[in-house]
């Protein structure tokens, strides 16, 4: 971390910049990383995107009802439906997002700093038009991503069809609908984690940064560095908030968008007919199915993530 300092002086802020990072290591390392964190993390996407299209006589109204669900029909693999897809097109998916991220922030720090506001108001402005133009630009890669990961999560459940696998998807989705069926969802897709990433990168600077300054550590501070394990608590406290945040705000919007991606082929309702049905049978409350399951994705792999994210750019910071 010493190899880092914030645009505003203080530790609150400090941070290991795009131009202080070694990319080839950056990348092939991050890769690494980021698989092993996805095999962890996967199983509660499928259980998840299971809750959010069931339908409402399904018998498997809970998290763990899916999970002894699975594992009795088809034991472990059975959480892992979809996988060799999601890891194939991750690796690209994540470069282009982490690129974006990291240039963006950079560029939005020095946009902010001349509006004199208080750390965490710039973090949060900053980290959030990084976060939001990340996703922006890897949305092109995740959405058919999602689209045939979902399928292969969802087939032979509560009506939906099989298939043999990832790219027997692909060819049933080109068949019916052309290219474009592999991108529906995009529009809610973007609206979904776009703004799902920017609240979620925006909560995340802010909060370690009010934060550190409750620790004592704000921009006026001439305390001492604080200890490795205490800059990983406080980072991961911030990535527990972030996902709070972000998970509440935008589950909604991919309740719908979940619904939208995984229809077959001879019944492709509109999002407003998502909407009107959803609330038919459950009212409002619909559109928070599977919050709990998306709740603690988001908080697990948001903290997760943030954690070997930092530790990946100090792993990669070029010596000075």
């Amino acid at each position: 971390m010493d190899s880092a300092r914030s645009q505003t002086g203080s530790f609150a802020q400090s941070e290991i910049n795009w131009d202080k990072l070694d990319k080839m290591k950056f990348y092939v390392v991050g890769a690494g990383i980021f698989t092993g964190l996805t095999v962890g993390l996967y199983p509660i996407s499928v259980v998840k995107t299971r809750l959010q299209v069931a339908s409402k006589d399904a018998a498997e109204r809970n998290a763990f009802s899916v999970i002894k669900g699975l594992l009795k029909t088809e034991g472990v693999p059975g959480l892992y439906r979809g996988f060799g897809t999601v890891i194939t097109g991750a690796v690209p998916a994540r470069i282009i997002f982490l690129t974006a991220l990291e240039t963006t922030k950079v560029a939005a720090f020095k946009m902010v700093e001349p509006f004199k506001l208080s750390e965490p108001a710039q973090a949060a402005i900053a980290n959030g038009l990084a976060g939001m133009t990340a996703s922006l630009f890897s949305q092109a890669v995740f959405v058919p991503i999602d689209v045939v990961s979902q399928r292969l999560m969802v087939q032979g459940y509560s009506g939906h069809a099989s298939y043999t696998g990832g790219v027997d998807v692909v060819r049933k989705v080109i068949k019916a609908d052309g290219i474009r069926g592999l991108y529906r969802g995009f529009s809610l897709s973007v609206m979904t984690y776009s703004p799902s990433s920017a609240v979620w990168w925006a909560s995340y600077g802010s909060s370690q940064r009010v934060i550190w300054r409750f620790l004592g550590h704000g921009p006026d501070s001439e305390e001492a560095l604080p200890s490795q394990w205490r800059i990983v608590c406080v980072q991961g406290a911030g990535g527990i908030f972030a996902g709070a945040a972000a998970s509440c705000i935008t589950t909604p919007l991919d309740t719908i968008k979940t619904r939208l991606q995984v229809m077959g082929h001879d019944k492709r309702p509109t999002a407003r007919q998502v909407v009107k049905k959803l609330i038919s049978d459950e009212g409002w409350k619909g559109f928070y199915r599977g919050l709990g399951p998306r709740f603690f994705s988001m908080s697990a792999w948001g903290t997760s993530m943030i954690l070997a994210y930092e530790y990946l750019k100090r792993l990669c910071a070029k010596d000075e």
